[in-house]
């Protein structure tokens, strides 16, 4: 990124609106919060696209892997452009070319134009990233881990949300005489529509940074724009410190993607939950982002003022390791009240890993906050796929086992094993799972920082403040 003198805020003034820091905070966490519940918006309606399009269980399985797989590539895209053209025009075009594969989504025929709807939709996952740069740019270091974090998880309630707005938005449509069986079609319209209104809101209401946008910045020569100031996209690449965060991204928010998605079948199959009652369950673990991710965010920042960057790096190492031990003991728990209280510590942690991960990030590069930004952020889909990919392939052996040791013995029977062993092949995944997060917890103590990133990080810290959330402006 090119070099600017910068001044940040040091506060998160919550209900200031005048704020530029504060306005641009809630525009990016709503943007944010509308392209998760676009992008998890079908998955309320499977039941109904399933029995709309004909879908095949392995179609049902790649639907899910595509949807985490386009994001990877946009996530690595985005956060170079949000280097070059500032983050304003890189969501506005984001929302606004977002929106169309959402829509498109309620047009399609056939199976195979709802799995090439699923990787575009995909694209839009990379406005996380866009978010994390953003506040970067508007928040000094005493409190970026929580503005970071806090945009992030308010933003990754859309996820959660949508499992409740997508069906009233359905309901509100059949109200107007639409067949309950095309309902889904017409609420992914309407999520379409809304982000790209979002992202004309994002043009007119957000400034690049505390300054003013790139563009005038650098026609009014004071964004320095000189070979000196660039940082390449391969100088991001080439530090090892990147590619550990990518790791550890993938090891918090890209398997927490992961056991979103699949949670709802596993608590049916295994407790032999009524539907809605996993839903429920399901929605409250996502909606743990409305404080857990802040209190990750929060927490780096305060070991960042005790030890420096370095405290912030043990913190993330500590709460992963925890994150991967919740998940392992939960999947050996066989009663449900016991593991709810498991899944609950796994939302947490996993939650506030993801916060802690970005209270790290932007101290890597000050210079390429986006690309490094990307990265790490693409790491959270590859996460995501492989553990799909670990989860699919360990079901499919056990349900084929499943058939033919019950061969004979009807369709019920059949199907009953093959949801037990499905059950049982995904609680093992789980395990296999949370033993690789404890092992990345250990790679994230090889993250170093010198003594000179150190000094940098306390700049723009009046008094050596600690981070602080204002409910209300600033007298």
């Amino acid at each position: 990124m090119a070099q600017i003198a910068q001044s940040k805020a040091t506060k998160l003034s919550l209900l200031d609106f005048k704020n530029v820091s504060t306005r641009t905070f809630w525009i990016t966490s709503i943007s944010f919060f509308l392209c998760f519940f676009s992008w998890f918006g079908i998955v309320p309606f499977m039941p109904d696209v399933v029995k709309d399009l004909g879908l095949t269980p392995d179609q049902k399985w790649n639907s899910i892997i595509l949807a985490v797989s386009g994001t990877v590539f946009a996530r690595l895209l985005i956060g170079k452009l949000c280097d070059k053209y500032g983050p304003r025009l890189c969501y506005t075009w984001l929302l606004m070319l977002g929106a169309i594969p959402v829509i498109l989504c309620g047009l399609v025929q056939t199976p195979m134009q709802f799995l090439i709807c699923r990787l575009f939709i995909g694209f839009i996952g990379a406005s996380f990233v866009i978010t994390q740069v953003h506040t970067s740019l508007m928040f000094a270091p005493n409190i970026v881990g929580t503005a970071n974090a806090t945009s992030a998880g308010w933003g990754n309630l859309g996820g959660g949300a949508n499992r409740l707005g997508m069906p009233l938005i359905a309901a509100a449509v059949v109200s107007f005489g639409v067949a309950e069986g095309e309902a889904w079609r017409y609420s992914m319209v309407v999520a379409g529509v809304i982000c790209f209104l979002m992202g004309l809101v994002y043009f007119f209401f957000t400034k690049d940074t505390l300054q003013g946008n790139f563009k005038d910045l650098r026609a009014s020569g004071e964004m320095v724009n000189t070979k000196k100031d660039q940082v390449g996209f391969l100088t991001v690449i080439k530090d090892y410190r990147t590619w550990i965060l990518f790791l550890v991204y993938a090891a918090c928010f890209g398997i927490e993607l992961t056991v979103y998605g699949t949670m709802d079948d596993y608590l049916q199959n295994t407790f032999q939950l009524e539907r809605v009652t996993a839903g429920n369950i399901v929605l409250s673990f996502a909606l743990m982002n409305i404080f857990a991710r802040t209190l990750g965010g929060f927490f780096g920042d305060r070991f960042g003022k005790l030890k420096g960057l370095r405290g912030r790096v043990l913190f993330l190492s500590g709460i992963l390791a925890i994150q991967g031990t919740m998940l392992m003991t939960f999947s050996t728990t066989t009663s449900i009240i016991v593991g709810i209280v498991f899944l609950i510590l796994f939302s947490l942690s996993v939650q506030m890993a993801e916060g802690a991960t970005f209270s790290v990030v932007p101290f890597i590069n000050k210079k390429a906050i986006g690309s490094v930004s990307g990265v790490v952020g693409a790491g959270g889909n590859v996460g995501a796929f492989l553990a799909a990919m670990l989860l699919k392939s360990q079901s499919a052996v056990a349900e084929k086992a499943a058939i033919v040791a019950n061969e004979g013995l009807g369709v019920e029977a059949i199907r009953s094993a093959q949801s037990a062993a499905s059950s049982a092949a995904v609680s093992s995944g789980y395990f296999i799972i949370g033993l690789i997060v404890v092992t990345t917890a250990i790679v994230a103590l090889a993250i170093k920082f010198s003594n000179e990133d150190d000094e940098i990080s306390e700049e723009n810290i009046p008094n050596g403040e600690l981070a602080t959330i204002k409910i209300g402006a600033d007298n």
